[in-house]
């Protein structure tokens, strides 16, 4: 049984291997109907599957659409990674589709339009947050990001 290190840097490797083959590997014109990003990979623990978590940035349409050719791509990314990577047996591949990036801008969004509500109502409660030193802390989505996986 695999370690959880190998396990990293297996799916380390997939991810690379799978962004590359994004930009000039893949063919079929459904996968660049909306602009696609891996974000994660997933590895079983016996490293015979690997879940491919992809971005997908566009329409519904052209979301379903590109997930559509990556579906039908698997075949191909499977036997490539199986090429680009020395692994005993290459793993069965699954792409999803990861929406967290979309959530996080969409919470953030609300949070501003939040704030700007209150500071244009002059409300007391922001008031008070100055006054008690809560203030924003001039931080990025990454931020908080990275402060939400500690």
């Amino acid at each position: 049984m695999p370690n959880d290190r190998r396990m990293a840097r297996v799916a380390s490797l997939i991810k690379r291997e799978v962004s590359q083959m994004l930009v000039d590997g893949i063919k079929d014109d459904r996968v660049g109907a909306g602009m696609v990003s891996v974000t994660d990979v997933d590895v079983s623990g016996d490293l015979q599957h690997a879940k491919i978590f992809v971005s997908i940035y566009g329409t519904d349409e052209a979301r379903a659409e590109t997930m559509e050719g990556l579906g039908a791509a698997t075949g191909f990314v499977r036997s490539e990674i199986g090429k680009r990577i020395r692994l005993r047996r290459t793993p069965e591949i699954l792409f999803k589709e990861d929406r967290s990036v979309e959530r996080g801008t969409q919470v953030l969004s609300l949070l501003n339009q939040l704030s700007q509500e209150r500071a244009e109502k002059g409300d007391p409660d922001l008031e008070s947050d100055a006054e008690n030193g809560l203030q924003d802390s001039g931080g990025t989505e990454e931020d908080l990001f990275l402060s939400e996986e500690e």
